[in-house]
């Protein structure tokens, strides 16, 4: 059996359950992966600073060794002190001329930084999908003129619609020269740097750590993990994973992520059991 030194792994309809919580089983699982000296690395399009609770729930928080991609792979740190080893955020003026087209839209839509979220016309429905996952601080503004001198890593328009993410993707491309397109948890269109995408940055942490790309096992459910998926020497979908990705993945789990699907793939690709 091959061996895997990292595991880059995505949050949310992967490994936290439909309530935004982790399983025992996955948590019991990646402490034996961790103990055997392998990195689990969750892998999401959340800011360090929004997974802390994660790290704490899997005795990862302020760990030397371990790390977290985030911003869907603008960032790379390592949990011991917070320590930034890769960073890759929007030009400003770029960010801006896409906050502001988003704005046009009327819809619920997200600016992230280093630190924050803010979140402009939030619903009730995405109030109720975001409580226990992230804080975030709810803004009106029509430009991002009050972050200037700010890091914007990330942008964000939300619809549970696809066919409505679609249209707005088609009329946006001419503002996507110098960005990156992803869609995620069937209800975003995210707008990063060109170039910044989950595969990039597990390969750029992988190079960081001396480890080959073989040596590496990605775990996703969405659009948004493709290139991570791609990247990874074993790429894993979990059972309720959008049927976009599903050729993308060497194996499928039998749990889906509220069954601790992330713990049936580090049981046999890590430890193999059957």
């Amino acid at each position: 059996m091959r061996t895997y030194k990292i595991i880059a792994c995505d949050m949310d309809e992967t490994l936290l359950s439909n309530d935004a919580t982790i399983c025992q089983r996955n948590i019991e699982a990646i402490a034996r992966a961790t103990a055997a000296g392998i990195k689990f690395v969750p892998c999401t399009g959340r800011g360090f600073r929004s997974v802390a609770g994660i790290l704490k729930t899997l005795q990862l928080y302020d760990k030397r060794g371990q790390y977290v991609i985030a911003f869907n792979g603008g960032s790379i740190t390592e949990n011991k002190n917070s320590t930034s080893l890769y960073w890759d955020a929007i030009p400003f003026a770029l960010a801006n001329k896409l906050y502001q087209k988003s704005v046009t839209y009327g819809m619920c839509t997200h600016i992230y930084t280093h630190d924050h979220v803010y979140i402009r016309r939030i619903t009730p429905d995405e109030k109720a999908f975001l409580k226990g996952r992230m804080d975030y601080i709810p803004t009106e503004k029509r430009t991002l003129d009050f972050l200037k001198g700010d890091a914007v890593s990330k942008i964000i328009i939300m619809n549970t619609d696809d066919a409505i993410l679609q249209k707005i993707h088609q009329e946006m491309r001419p503002w996507l020269a110098d960005a990156e397109v992803s869609f995620s948890s069937n209800r975003y269109i995210e707008f990063m740097h060109k170039n910044v995408t989950k595969g990039v940055g597990l390969l750029k942490l992988a190079e960081l750590l001396g480890v080959q790309p073989e040596e590496t096992m990605a775990i996703g459910d969405n659009i948004n993990d493709i290139e991570m998926l791609k990247a990874a020497g074993l790429a894993i979908g979990v059972r309720n994973l959008n049927p976009r990705i599903r050729l993308y993945c060497d194996v499928i789990t039998n749990a889906n992520n509220n069954e601790g699907a992330v713990a049936e793939a580090i049981d046999r690709f890590i430890f193999g059991k059957e």
